[in-house]
């Protein structure tokens, strides 16, 4: 399990957070079963990496990780969202492991061994009183594989890495977000994100679609293609064509 994000926008995205891959890999499976996208992360970096890069709506979060401790992470996590739901997830059965986890922040608490349905079942409880399973279809978030793309904030991400885009660059991301995998021609584009009556509209596009290419793809796998003849199109990695 790979953790690649849907296409839909709003999608419940809830942030696994375990140095486990076994684990890992069961919990996306149930998150996946559950109707929401899973974005794994095997320590405490990456989990904030992750989390700045996807927006996520909830938290499942180990306790015990190999660089940041479990409790650090989740001050980390509440200090840039104070309402993010956080779900703790520990070997440590003892009273005063979870109260310290409750007492810095984290929403509930299950211990290990667990069943995946309470899992869900809490993971639910916590989505439904934030809101976040209620308000998910007006969410302005898109995502495409590894690329995160907030309307509202106007901010792009690559594997939780920022991509600094001009205000047309970003149009031009947003309109290939919107329609993935289907080729969009030329005219499309620069009726869309400029004018039908643009002058050298052509060569414009051309330009712009070489600069996001640039600055996504460069080093990379691609995911801006160009269809001969057609026009241009966006797909997630694993598309692999």
């Amino acid at each position: 399990m790979t953790g690649t994000p849907g296409t839909r926008t709003g999608r419940v995205r809830v942030l696994i957070v375990d140095d486990e891959p076994a684990l890992t890999e069961v919990l996306s499976v149930a998150v996946t079963e559950a109707g929401w996208h899973p974005y794994p992360a095997a320590d405490g970096q990456s989990a904030l990496r992750v989390a700045r890069g996807c927006a996520p709506h909830a938290v499942v979060l180990d306790g015990m990780l190999p660089d940041l401790d479990g409790i650090q992470v989740l001050r980390r996590l509440r200090y840039e969202n104070p309402e993010l739901p956080v779900l703790m997830l520990t070997a440590r059965d003892a009273l005063e492991y979870r109260i310290d986890g409750l007492a810095n922040g984290a929403d509930d608490y299950v211990t290990k061994p667990f069943s995946l349905e309470e899992v869900v079942l809490r993971l639910r409880g916590l989505l439904r009183r934030s809101g976040a399973e209620r308000t998910r279809a007006d969410d302005p978030v898109r995502v495409l594989g590894p690329l995160v793309l907030t309307a509202r904030t106007r901010e792009v991400h690559r594997d939780g890495a920022p991509v600094t885009l001009t205000a047309k660059e970003f149009d031009l991301l947003s309109l290939l977000m919107e329609h993935p995998r289907q080729v969009l021609s030329k005219a499309q584009i620069l009726d869309h994100v400029w004018s039908s009556s643009f002058d050298g509209g052509g060569n414009l596009v051309e330009v712009y679609i070489s600069s996001l290419r640039r600055k996504l793809d460069r080093g990379r796998a691609p995911m801006i293609h160009t269809v001969r003849g057609l026009g241009y199109a966006i797909r997630p990695v694993e598309d692999g064509r």
